[in-house]
């Protein structure tokens, strides 16, 4: 980074603190992960220069003959790792995929979602009121049941009372296996019963990389559209891809040329071309046989993390995990997800806060903890490792536990105010974290 230094060495100097801050500790927040170094040069090249508005051989500007063999590439080889005709892989991100879905085949304030309600671990974009898909359409959340699981036969019940337009199956904090051939028999009947169809949206932006690594069910053979964010396991740089699967296709046969039009120009200008070189790039990473073992290991190490937690005495919703990523509901360690988090972050170990099924504490400050394992697979690390990770978060738990959150509001703003002038002078959490740290410096990043 030495033209950085020269022209903005304060810039430099954060971005190493951040490189150094990633290394120093066990980054478990399980939508995040390390990308490679070939990942990361593709996107620090000469394509983040290029303007290239609409598709491959069909664009608004001259100049885009390698940006659309670029582009050409990357959908190529997300067809042929997933298994599917259509893909377009320019939404900047997963929000904006999700809005061109609803963009394409929806009707504002007419036409129903049903998706997971956000509180039980669905996406804002999934119908929640406060996103633009609560406020533009009509919206029916389903719930988990009281052991933190899909309800199928519940959720058609709903479906078939409410005759929602897009099911979204897919979820940010759900930790088991997800029936999508049962999602998709709901979508199918509901269709015959409207006379019309009833899209199936398979959001999958956590699960990407455990699917292709045949670790988890693939949504293809059963779903319309799927859509994926580009990092979290599949480990590449942020984006999203939209794909049409056969049966989308012969339900609508126009299907991925309206989600074309909805992603440009309906919500997006010119594509980030970087992005796509680097899409393109964690895709063919993707296809090799190193990345199963690595979905593989992903898997076992967040089995291995649940045991050892649930040993500790800790709850976990649902009762272990299936995936990736562990919800923990720490009501019964008395302490809330916000002062845990915090506390853990001081000790060296990232998480985040979130809410859990029926949380009776609110969002900001809600009673559980979200984490997971692909970051510290991708780092190398195994079972032997998620047992001294496991000690560790309990010990960091124990040093805040009773921490008692006030109702009031000022009294609580006072409370979380105090606490943190206080948790980042904790000694006992400050050890760990030395202790975090001699055990990442032998597991460098990528």
């Amino acid at each position: 980074m030495k033209n950085l230094k020269r022209i903005d060495p304060q810039i430099a100097k954060l971005i190493a603190e951040e490189g150094k801050r990633q290394q120093d500790v066990l980054e478990m927040i399980p939508s995040e992960n390390y990308t490679s170094k070939a990942v990361m040069e593709a996107l620090a090249t000469v394509l983040t220069n290029k303007y290239s508005e609409g598709y491959p051989k069909k664009r608004y500007y001259q100049g885009n003959k390698v940006v659309d063999q670029i582009e050409i590439i990357a959908e190529e080889r997300a067809q042929k790792l997933f298994g599917v005709p259509y893909v377009n892989v320019q939404p900047y991100s997963g929000s904006p995929a999700n809005s061109a879905v609803l963009m394409a085949l929806l009707e504002p304030l007419k036409d129903k979602i049903m998706g997971l309600s956000l509180s039980f671990g669905g996406h804002l974009t999934h119908g929640s009121p406060v996103s633009f898909s609560g406020k533009y359409f009509k919206t029916v959340p389903y719930q988990l049941n009281k052991e933190g699981l899909l309800d199928y036969e519940v959720i058609g019940q709903l479906a078939k009372k409410e005759q929602p337009k897009l099911i979204i199956c897919g979820f940010t904090a759900y930790p088991r296996i997800i029936d999508f051939k049962k999602f998709a028999e709901i979508a199918d009947k509901i269709g015959v019963l409207t006379g019309s169809p009833t899209y199936l949206l398979a959001d999958i932006s956590h699960i990407t990389g455990l699917i292709v690594a045949g670790v988890h069910p693939s949504p293809v053979p059963y779903v319309d559209i799927i859509m994926t964010t580009t990092h979290k396991t599949l480990r590449g740089p942020r984006g999203a891809m939209l794909m049409v699967t056969e049966k989308g296709l012969k339900k609508d046969p126009e299907l991925g040329e309206k989600l074309d039009k909805a992603v440009f120009p309906g919500l997006q200008g010119g594509p980030h071309d970087n992005q796509t070189a680097a899409i393109a790039v964690a895709l063919q990473e993707a296809s090799k046989a190193s990345f199963k073992a690595y979905g593989a290991r992903i898997v076992a190490n967040a089995r291995k993390l649940a045991s050892e937690l649930t040993n500790y005495g800790f709850n976990l919703v649902s009762g272990g995990t299936d995936n990736h990523l562990l919800l923990i509901d720490l009501s019964n360690k008395k302490v809330n997800g916000a002062v845990a988090a915090l506390a853990l972050e001081v000790a060296g170990i990232v998480v985040n806060k979130n809410a859990v099924p029926n949380d009776f504490l609110p969002p900001f400050y809600p009673s559980g903890i979200r984490l997971g394992t692909p970051a510290i697979t991708t780092r190398g690390m195994k079972e032997k490792e998620m047992i001294k990770i496991a000690s560790w978060i309990n010990k960091a738990i124990s040093e805040v536990q009773n921490q008692n959150f006030p109702k009031d509001k000022e009294e609580r703003k006072l409370f979380w105010k105090n606490f943190k002038t206080e948790v980042y002078k904790n000694k006992k959490l400050l050890t760990i974290a030395k202790e975090v740290k001699q055990l990442t410096s032998k597991f460098p990043l990528p």
